[in-house]
C-alpha cells in the first residue's frame, strides 16, 4: 500500500464511523489505518501508526477533539481535517480554537439529507488537500511569541517616500484562508490598543463554519470583532474590525460597506480579490493590506491593484505560512512591496500608520525593496 495516503479516522458516533471508514478505504488512493472512538484513542493511534491524514470530530468523549488536536500539534503534527457539526455554537467555538491550534481545514459532517453520493466525493478531495499540506510543530507556543511585537525589532521601509506631503492610512485590508484563523489572531494581538484604523476582513471559511466566527475572534482578542453590515461607513470602524459575512463579497464604495450577492470569484464568496479591488478604487495611496496564509490566488491581483494605486502592500513569508498559495501568488506579481514574517507584520501595520502611510511604486519584488532600516 506504499504510497497511499495514510488516514486515521475519529468519530464518536459508530455508525459515522463506519461510514467515513469505509468511504476511505473505497478510494484506491487512500489507506485506511485506524478508526479511533475518543480523543484519547486518537492520540495513541497517531503516535503510533504516523498517518498522513486525521480526520477529526471536535465533540468526543474522554478528551475532546479540540484537546487531542492541540496534543496531536504539539507532540506529534499531522495533517488534521476537523469533520464535524456546525448547528452548535459551542462546537463551532471549538472548531475555531482546532483550527488555530493547527487543523487545515473543516469540512461539516454528512447530515444525511445530501443527494446520493455528493457528500463523499467532497471529503475524499478535502482528505487528498489537507494530505499535501505542511503542518508546523506547536502552533500554541508560536501564536504566544508572535503576538508580542519586539520593540527593538527595525522593520524595512515600507516604500519608498514619495515626494510631497504623505497620503494618511485610512483604512487596512486583510485576507487569509487556510491558516488564517490563527494567523488573524496572532495579527490582532501584536495591534497596540492605539491602533485605531478600521480593519476590513475576507477570511475564507466552509460557510456553515462562519456564523461565529466575528463573535470567536472578538472574545480571542482585545479587538471588537465584528460581522460588516451593509450601508456603514467605514469610518464608524476606527478601532475595529469587520468580518465578511458568510456568503457575501465585502466591498466598499463611497466608504461604504456594501454586500453583494454577486457570483464568485476564485469558486470564493467572499473574495478576498473583490475587496481588495475596491478598496484600491476608494483609497488608492491612503490604504494599506496584507495577504495572509492560504491556498489558491485569491487576493494577489486585488493587491497588485493596491500596490498600483499607492498603497502599502503586504504579503506573509512561506516561512510562517500554514500554505504558500496566496501570498506566493502576490509575490510572484509582483503586488507586494514587503514579504514579512507574521510576527512582523502587526508591527509593520502600527508603523504604517504612525507614519502615515507612504505611496508604493513600480513591479518589484522580493523581501525588502531597498534593504534600508526602517523605523521600528
Amino acid at each position: 500500500m506504499s504510497g497511499h495516503i495514510r488516514v486515521l479516522v475519529v468519530e464518536d458516533s459508530t455508525t459515522v464511523r463506519r461510514h467515513l471508514c469505509s468511504v476511505v478505504a473505497r478510494d484506491p488512493e487512500l489507506e485506511l489505518v485506524g478508526e479511533a472512538e475518543d480523543g484519547r484513542r486518537a492520540i495513541e493511534l497517531c503516535q503510533r501508526l504516523r498517518p498522513d491524514v486525521v480526520t477529526m470530530d471536535m465533540m468526543l468523549p474522554i478528551m475532546s477533539g479540540l484537546a487531542a488536536t492541540e496534543y496531536i500539534m504539539a507532540h506529534c503534527p499531522t495533517p488534521i481535517l476537523v469533520v464535524s457539526a456546525s448547528t452548535n455554537r459551542g462546537e463551532l467555538f471549538r472548531t475555531y480554537e482546532a483550527l488555530a491550534a493547527g487543523a487545515v481545514d473543516v469540512l461539516e459532517k454528512p447530515r444525511g439529507d445530501e443527494g446520493e453520493g455528493s457528500w463523499e466525493p467532497t471529503f475524499v478531495a478535502a482528505i487528498k488537500l489537507v494530505s499535501r499540506i505542511r503542518v508546523i510543530t506547536h502552533p500554541r507556543g508560536r501564536l504566544g511569541a508572535m503576538g508580542r511585537a519586539n520593540p527593538n525589532t527595525l522593520l524595512p521601509p515600507v516604500v519608498d517616500a514619495p515626494a510631497g506631503e504623505p497620503t494618511a492610512c485610512q483604512v487596512v485590508a486583510i485576507g487569509a484562508s487556510t491558516g488564517g484563523p490563527g494567523a488573524v489572531v496572532t495579527l490582532l494581538k501584536a495591534l497596540g490598543p492605539d491602533f485605531r484604523l478600521p480593519l476590513l476582513l475576507v477570511l475564507h471559511i466552509a460557510e456553515g463554519f462562519g456564523a461565529a466566527l466575528a463573535d470567536w475572534l472578538d472574545g480571542v482578542t482585545e479587538r471588537r470583532v465584528v460581522y460588516a453590515r451593509d450601508g456603514d461607513p467605514v469610518s464608524s470602524l476606527a478601532g475595529r474590525l469587520a468580518l465578511a459575512p458568510p456568503g457575501h463579497h465585502l466591498v466598499v464604495r463611497d466608504r461604504r460597506l456594501r454586500l453583494t450577492a454577486d457570483p464568485e470569484r476564485h469558486s470564493c464568496r467572499p473574495s478576498v480579490d473583490v475587496l481588495f479591488e475596491s478598496i484600491a478604487r476608494e483609497y488608492g495611496p491612503a490604504a494599506v493590506a496584507a495577504l495572509l496564509t492560504g491556498m489558491g490566488r485569491d487576493g494577489a491581483a486585488g493587491l497588485l491593484d493596491i500596490r498600483r494605486a499607492g498603497g502599502v502592500t503586504i504579503a506573509q513569508d512561506e516561512e510562517s505560512c500554514v500554505v504558500y498559495g496566496m501570498p506566493r501568488e502576490a509575490v510572484v506579481l509582483g503586488a507586494a512591496a514587503r514579504v514579512l514574517s507574521l510576527d512582523q507584520i502587526g508591527p509593520a501595520l502600527m508603523s504604517a500608520a504612525r507614519s502615515q502611510g507612504a505611496a508604493s511604486g513600480g513591479s518589484g519584488q522580493g523581501r525588502d525593496l531597498r534593504g534600508a532600516e526602517g523605523k521600528g
